[in-house]
């Protein structure tokens, strides 16, 4: 019977190299010139630290344009509000992976609700779509992968003939 996984998740390698690439960035662009300004990675959470509020926007920018490049979905960006004291700003971002159970439930109720002839169950921080005609499983990941479909960053894998 054919399936397939729903996972949310990022390859951690490739936001590190993200986080390297933004710091560069940042250390060569004109208008951080003289400016103490970070981005430091920390298990899923990147803390960003700058002089004012105003380069922490500019510096969110840089790294959501450094993770799309190097292939993580921008959102799965969970952006914390900045921390502003008298002389730096900080603001943490995590980066999310895996579904919660709230999630998980949601994209199951989407699936029930297209009628098409899938089962769909949470196991753990995934979901398991199972069905008797490939095309059907091929029909759930249009679904899923358009507007109708949740704001989360999702893959599709483990897909079995």
């Amino acid at each position: 019977m054919p399936s397939f996984d729903i996972v949310s998740e990022f390859d951690q390698h490739e936001a590190t190299n993200a986080v390297d690439q933004a710091n560069r960035e940042v250390q060569s662009r004109f208008d951080f010139k003289g400016v103490d300004a970070s981005f430091r990675l920390e298990g899923d959470s990147v803390h960003l630290e700058a002089e004012v509020d105003f380069q922490l926007k500019q510096m969110l920018d840089v790294l959501r344009n450094r993770l799309i490049a190097r292939g993580i979905d921008a959102r799965c960006m969970d952006i914390n509000e900045p921390e502003l004291s008298g002389v730096k700003a900080r603001q943490t971002v995590t980066l999310k992976q895996g579904l919660d159970a709230a999630e998980a439930k949601d994209i199951v109720k989407r699936i029930k609700a297209s009628k098409a002839k899938v089962q769909a169950q949470i196991q753990g921080e995934k979901v398991r779509v199972t069905g008797k005609k490939r095309d059907d499983l091929q029909g759930i990941m249009a679904l899923l992968r358009s507007e109708e479909g949740p704001d989360l960053p999702l893959q599709f894998d483990n897909f079995r003939d």
